[in-house]
Formats: structure tokens, sequence, C-alpha cells
């Protein structure tokens, strides 16, 4: 299989023409919504079906249907990466959030020090569970999940919060141990 170097990731790609037909046409559509292939499909490109099972996976958990908004998502992806100290994650979210928010500090907020951002109680308790699911994942218990339910949220929205917090765990690690880079275009997004 020949490979190509990409020079935003350290590791070695295959060429678009060696995916599948599905994968091909799933990079064009991304090429066509938001301009450019994110490097974490780039890297996972050099994986077969482990790139159709994360592009579907991601779709579904981040754009698919929920009791938390897609913003809502995002936020939660800033705060674990930024507990995670995750770069790629920090950068490519971060900007999710100012463009989603249409609030350039927002994203940045999330990144530094979330406790910093003014939030509504409900963003504050999801991002709070969030957190402490990353860190210390040991000391979650029923009160945590009390906290988000007097926050409004119900059993699948708390779930669902947990689940993006589990998933961008998995991410901030592929993409530290591998020094996956971000797409350059993320750094100006949304940025006023």
């Amino acid at each position: 299989m020949t490979s190509r170097r990409v020079t935003a990731l350290r590791i070695r790609t295959p060429a678009r023409s060696r995916l599948d037909p599905d994968m091909r046409r799933y990079f064009e559509i991304c090429e066509d919504k938001i301009g450019h292939v994110p490097n974490v499909l780039l890297a996972y490109s050099a994986h077969g079906p482990k790139l159709r099972n994360m592009a579907n996976f991601y779709n579904e958990l981040m754009l698919g249907e929920s009791p938390l908004s897609k913003l809502e998502r995002e936020m939660i992806a800033v705060v674990v990466s930024s507990a995670n100290h995750c770069y790629y994650c920090l950068v490519a979210h971060g900007a999710a959030v100012r463009c989603m928010s249409m609030d350039p500090a927002l994203g940045e907020l999330l990144a530094s020090n979330y406790r910093a951002a003014t939030l509504s109680r409900r963003h504050r308790a999801m991002l709070d569970f969030a957190h402490r699911l990353t860190v210390n994942p040991d000391e979650v218990g029923e009160e945590d999940r009390r906290r988000l339910r007097r926050a409004g949220f119900g059993e699948e929205a708390i779930w669902d919060i947990a689940e993006v917090a589990a998933f961008f765990n998995f991410t901030n690690r592929l993409a530290t141990a591998t020094d996956m880079m971000p797409n350059d275009c993320y750094h100006a997004q949304c940025r006023g």
C-alpha cells in the first residue's frame, strides 16, 4: 500500500484512492460542508474499518439526536480536552464552540478554565460533571447525578453527557499518543 505523509500528522496515511468508496465520498462531504477533512479522519484512514466505525460513532454522538444541543456537546469536548491537555481537540472543538455560540471568548474560557466562564446553572452542572468524570472518575457517584437532575437533565441527557466525556477521554489520549496536530484552519475560525 502506497502511503503519503500529511504535514499535520506524524503518521503515514494511505492515498485517498486506496480508501473504500463510501469513505472517499465521506471525505468529499467533509470538504463540501466544512472545507477540509479533519486530520483525525486522515489519521484513522490508515486503519481500515476503524475509520468507518469512528466516523459513524462520532456523527451519531456529536450530530445525532440528543437532549443535549450540539453546542453543549462541543462544550463538553473542550472541557474534557482541557483537563487532558489535548492540543488537537482543544483547537478543533474550541473553534466549534466559538462558531456555534457566536462568542469568540467562550471557547477560550472553556479551554483555559471553564470555571471562569459565565455559565448557566445547567451548563455549570454539565461541565462540572464532565470534568469530574475526566479527572476523578472513581469519585463520580449518585450525588453527581442528582446535581445534574436538579439542573434539569433527565436520564438520557446524563447518559449523553457521560458518553461525550468518555469519547473525548478516549480520543484525547489517541491524539496525544500520535502527536496529532489540528488542521490550521481551526485557529482562525469565528474569532470575531
